[in-house]
């Protein structure tokens, strides 16, 4: 029964794997073909090829450059986060062979995360104080973005922090090996929510739109298979020791795709 059902989470997590690219080329075309057939509708006879650089000369230089720097900005974020989710899979691959040369290699995967962490609950949000003039409560309550981008940064750094005392052996509580899966399922679902206001402007937002989310959705599969994966490798069953490769793994490509991440 057991090998049953390691075997069974396998499969599961294989077709998680592979439904994110179809998954995501689906929403894409889904959001993509629409607003293409009413921008092609609306459209003079004759100018199919000139609405694009006509509606990006109407939009003042002002709001061009602050569009252009929120790409920018939010490029980078996730490209950084990547590299930090990364290098965090690859030091659990390699911890049995890094561990026996350098002590303190046990504690660089955890720190990813808190950094990663760190890095989002400060750096996401620039227009916020004390890099920008709006306020933090004004924001987390008017703005879902923001809202979302911290709940994002408060999950890391809870991740963090429990991988870090299960790594110094402080807390061994048999059930506690068991929130880091649930918190991975858990926000890569809010993934699957989460939407980005630079998205929603110039001539072309809703091609934007429809990449942004689709990326996002790959983000969420993925996801979903590291929190089944790790949790099958918590659990005494045939085969943990394959989940116990495959979620470090998963993360890498995670952080791969993050890194490159385009809007």
């Amino acid at each position: 029964m057991k090998r049953a059902w390691s075997q069974l989470l396998l499969i599961f997590i294989g077709v998680l794997c592979l439904m994110a690219q179809p998954a995501r080329q689906k929403a894409e075309d889904k959001i993509e073909q629409p607003a293409r057939t009413a921008r092609e509708q609306s459209m003079p006879e004759g100018h199919h090829n000139h609405q694009a650089p006509v509606l990006d000369e109407l939009m003042n230089p002002e709001t061009r450059a602050k569009l252009l720097a929120d790409k920018r900005e939010s490029e980078f974020n996730h490209h950084l986060a990547g590299l930090f989710v990364a290098v965090g899979g690859a030091f659990i691959l390699l911890k049995a062979v890094l561990g026996k040369r350098w002590t303190l290699a046990k504690y660089i995967w955890p720190a990813s995360f808190l950094a990663s962490g760190i890095f989002v609950f400060v750096w996401s949000d620039t227009e916020l104080w004390p890099f920008g003039d709006r306020q933090w409560l004004e924001a987390l309550q008017h703005n879902r973005e923001v809202l979302q981008h911290k709940i994002f940064a408060v999950l890391l750094l809870g991740l963090g922090s429990i991988e870090w005392l299960h790594v110094k052996e402080t807390w061994k509580a048999a059930w506690s090996r068991l929130v880091f899966p649930a918190v991975a399922i858990a926000g890569s679902i809010l993934l699957l929510f989460h939407q980005h206001e630079s998205g929603m402007h110039g001539a072309d937002h809703m091609e934007l739109m429809a990449r942004i989310q689709s990326q996002h959705l790959s983000y969420a599969v993925i996801g979903i298979g590291i929190g089944v994966a790790k949790g099958a490798a918590e659990l005494r069953i045939s085969g943990r020791k394959i989940f116990a490769k495959l979620w470090p793994m998963l993360m890498i490509a995670l952080g791969i795709l993050l890194m490159f991440y385009h809007e």
